[in-house]
This record gives structure tokens, sequence and C-alpha cells, in this order.
């Protein structure tokens, strides 16, 4: 039985990546400095899983942007509005990546980005493809190959990570009529044969395939593609063992179309779709190993292993534990990096970490669950299982979770306490009132957060400035904007929301049930990255 992980969180554990990446939008430091961090967050990465116990350690899951651009700029997809920037004289490939993502605005040029929209129903947000019609394909980027073998130079054999055909193409859109972006398949798997072609003259063993669309919807053209890509690759790599990485959803009405395709892993998420276990062992083929998505890949909350251990075991007693794998859900990207650096209990206390797991607490999880069922290391590993049970057991009974007055008042509510108190036409008896007129204008509510304003609420932490001192700079910057807002004749005024901080945290700041933590960062698309609130009421 092996543990393999789908993907680790790239932003690094104190933001590094955000950090050097902003310096170099802003021309505060070099090209080769951005590389330089980026390879050291790598090399954090694949050595932290390596010495918690992970078998198949993913490649290329690390991004300096996004993982669905970087698809792109490798397979030469890349909007013909970027040309220009290109023939830039100095413009590296990053530079060239950067404009695609954020768009180009110098040296007399102003190219727009492209689009970007959410991964899935994830908060992580990604850089949607763009297709012509006959849209050639080509190698453009090799970092993919370039990855790879850096890990093989550390002494890591990792597992290189593909967003697999058919989900790149429908993750993407058309820019112009007459076809559909799934009639591309035949131009763009030449590519994908050149690129396995590559790391099979490294050796390569296992390759990662990501194909979450198969938990959606697909119509009989999309079906046929992915009977059509695998089988070519198949017949191409007879010897390649493919790993299909399907998540967030249950296989649903796809699952014979999943099983029936010629791969060797099939990875299948059992946090979102538990459910699913029954059929797909029913149907799954006996020489295909199924690799279990047990420990949450999405969120903050510590693994159940007794209710793991019973997963494992059930599937293992009907395959062989040799047909068994254990996994996260999903890529880690989606979970803070470290819980070990929340050393502040004013944010998170003793009780209230024990329920969590961050991305590398995550990883241990998953190298557990393996002793566990393995009996490697029986004394250590059974202390590591009570104590997850008395974590489990604590967070089902914690007064900071189960409040009997917010409970008996849930239990108490009525249909018509979700009703509005005032109909429609005293509400308009309200606005002529206001002297408002018909089409009002107003803002949405925020004013942005110069970094003035982010100054001082850094004094106000590290004790700086007094209260007093904050909120008497925060009420002349309210009313700065208070009086601009009259000038130009809005109807609607707004305060502009200096004195907040995250538009969850400070509000959930102000309420008890909520917890936050200081160094739980998960990316959201490219340098931008959120805290996760931890809700317990």
């Amino acid at each position: 039985m092996l543990t393999q992980n789908l993907g680790y969180p790239r932003i690094g554990s104190q933001r590094e990546l955000k950090k050097i990446c902003e310096n170099y939008w802003a021309d505060k430091t070099g090209y080769k400095n951005v590389l330089q961090v980026g390879k050291n967050i790598r090399h954090e990465n694949w050595n932290l899983q390596k010495e918690a116990g992970i078998d198949v350690i993913p490649s290329n899951d690390f991004s300096f942007y996004d993982h669905v651009l970087d698809h792109s700029l490798t397979f030469g997809a890349i909007p013909k509005r970027y040309n220009e920037v290109i023939l830039k004289k100095g413009n590296s490939e990053l530079d060239l990546y950067f404009a695609m993502a954020r768009g180009y605005q110098k040296e007399g040029l102003d190219v727009v980005a492209m689009e970007m929209t959410k991964w899935f129903d994830t908060n992580y947000h990604y850089i949607v493809p763009e297709f012509y019609k006959d849209q050639p394909f080509k190698l453009f980027s090799t970092k993919i190959i370039d990855e790879f073998y850096e890990a093989k130079q550390l002494g890591i054999a990792t597992k290189p990570v593909l967003i697999g055909p058919v989900s790149y193409l429908l993750l993407g859109k058309e820019k112009e009529a007459g076809f559909e972006k799934i009639d591309l398949i035949k131009n763009l798997l030449p590519v994908y044969i050149e690129i396995l072609s590559r790391l099979d003259a490294l050796d390569v063993e296992y390759v990662q395939f990501d194909e979450p669309f198969l938990t959606l919807d697909l119509t009989e053209k999309d079906k046929k593609a992915y009977e059509y890509a695998y089988k070519e690759i198949r017949k191409a790599f007879p010897r390649l063992k493919i790993v299909l990485a399907t998540y967030f959803e249950g296989l649903g009405n796809n699952l014979a179309l999943t099983t029936s395709l010629p791969v060797n892993i099939l990875h299948i998420d059992l946090v979102r779709a538990e459910g699913q276990l029954a059929d797909v062992l029913a149907l799954l083929k006996e020489d295909t190993i199924l690799s279990l998505g047990l420990v949450d890949g999405r969120n903050i909350w510590k693994n159940d292993f007794e209710k793991s251990v019973s997963i494992i075991n059930q599937v293992a007693e009907k395959r062989g534990l040799d047909k068994v794998w254990i996994a996260p859900s999903c890529s880690l990207i989606h979970s803070p990096v470290d819980l070990d650096i929340e050393t502040n209990e004013q944010n998170l206390s003793a009780e209230i970490k024990q329920w969590l797991a961050y991305a590398k607490q995550k990883i241990a999880e998953i190298a557990t669950l393996k002793k566990l069922i393995t009996n490697e290391s029986p004394a250590s590993t059974l202390q590591k299982l009570e104590e997850n049970k008395i974590a489990i057991a604590n967070r089902k009974v914690s007064k900071i979770i189960h409040n009997p007055e917010v409970k008996q008042r849930v239990l108490g509510l009525k249909e018509q306490d979700a009703e509005r108190l005032s109909p429609f036409s005293s509400r308009k008896i309200k606005q002529q009132e206001l002297n408002l007129p018909s089409y009002a204008t107003t803002t949405i509510g925020s004013f942005p957060q110069t970094a003035e304003v982010r100054s001082w609420r850094a004094k106000l932490k590290n004790g700086t400035f007094t209260v007093e001192e904050y909120d008497d700079l925060i009420a002349k910057e309210t009313a700065k904007a208070v009086n601009w807002q009259e000038e130009i004749d809005l109807d609607v005024l707004v305060h502009g929301e200096f004195e907040r901080n995250d538009m969850v945290e400070y509000f959930g700041e102000q309420l008890d049930g909520f917890a936050f933590s200081k160094n739980g960062w998960v990316q959201s698309y490219g340098s931008r990255c959120v805290k996760p609130t931890y809700y317990f009421w």
C-alpha cells in the first residue's frame, strides 16, 4: 500500500511567493531572485513530503501564479495579443506569463489580461484558456519536464501532475464562433504525447492526470474525447503508470466511463462523496489500484483516524492492500500551509488547535494512516491514534462549539422569522422620506485600503499607536471619503470602511463563535491570499 499527495501549497509557509512576485512586479527585485524563491519553495515542499513518508510525491504542482495558466503556456495556447510582449527586448518567459495573468502596461503597450474565474466550487481562481477554431498547439514551456528533473537531482522521484487533456479544454472558452472547444482534442493530444516522451526519457514512473470534469455532467462528445485521449496515451506509453485523479464530487453518471479508461490508479474523493465507494468498487477493473481521498484537502479539520482506517480496511478486504493507496481528497493548495507556526494563543487556543490540521499536518495524517494499517512503529502510531480519538471526542462536546443558548434559539426559529417585517410599500415611503431620486447613485461600500491606512493598523497591532490615535486617524480618513462623495454629488454616501481589515475577519472578530488564524493563508489567485474563518457555533 502506498501513500500519495495530489498537490502541495505553493505560496510558502511565510507567503514568500507573494512577496517576491509583488516586488518583481514593482521592479524592486530581479528575475533571478524570483526563480530562486520558487526553487526554494519546491525543494522545501518535496523534502517535507519525503521526510513525512509520502511514497508518491507530486511535481509541477508549483506555480508562480496559476497552474491552469502554466498549462496554457506549456501548450503554446498564447493569445496573439501577447506577441508584442514576447518580442520586447529583455522580456523573459516569466514576463510573458505574468502579462497573460495581469496584463502588460508599459513600454508603450497596453495589453489586457486573460479572464479569471472560479476553480469549480472552491475559493481559488484560475486563468481561463482562450481557444480559436483549428487552433494549433505546440510545446512552448518545458516547466513540467524541468521540475521533474530538478526533483530527480535531489534524489526524489516525483509524479508529474498534468491537468488532463479533456479537463483542460473544458476549462477554456471559445473566442470565436463555428466550433466547440472539445473539437481541439486531436490538436492538443500530440503535445501531451511529446511531454510524456520527454518524461519517459528521464525514467518517469507515475504521471498524474487531473480530470475533475469527470464529476460533472458531460456531453457524448466529451465522453468520446475521454475515451480517445486515454486510449492514445496508453497506446503510446504501455508501461507508464497513469494516475487519474477525480475530486470535488462523486463520479455519478460518469462512473462506467471512468472505470473503463485504461489507467493504473484511479483517485476518488471520499470526503465530498463518500457514498460513491461501493459503486466504484463494483465496477473497478481487477488490476486497477484505488486511491482513497480520505484526508480533507479543502478544510482545516483534523482527520478522524478511526473512520478512515475502517474505510481502508473495507477496501483492502475486497481488493488487497497492494491495490489501495491513501491520499488527500484533492490538492492541498486549498489548505493553509503549517499549523506549527500558529503560536499566538490569542488567535487560536490550544483547545482549538487540537482539532486542526493544515497541509503539513495533513501529509503527516496520510503517513500515519498507512502505519496504522501496516502496523509500522506500533507504539508511537497507537499513541497518535489515541490522541486523535481524544481530539475528535473533545470537539463533539466542547463548550466553544456547543452553546446551549444558541441551539435553543435555533430550535425556536419559525418560518415567519425569514420574512421581512415591513412590506415593500413602506420601504418605498422610506426612500421618499430620504428624498432619493428613482435611480439613486452610491458605491458598493468599501474604499481602497491604502498603504497608509494599512500602516496605521500595523502600528496599532504592534503597540506603536494607541487605540485613540488610531481611531482619530480613521475618523479623519472617513471624513475625507464622505466629503469627496458629497463633492461629486452621490445620493447615498458610505463611510469607506477604513477601520476593517478583511471583509469577513473584521465582522467575525466582533462576534462570538469565530476564530481567526494569524498565518492560515490560502491562495485565492496569483499573489492574493486569504485566511479561512473557523466558525464554531
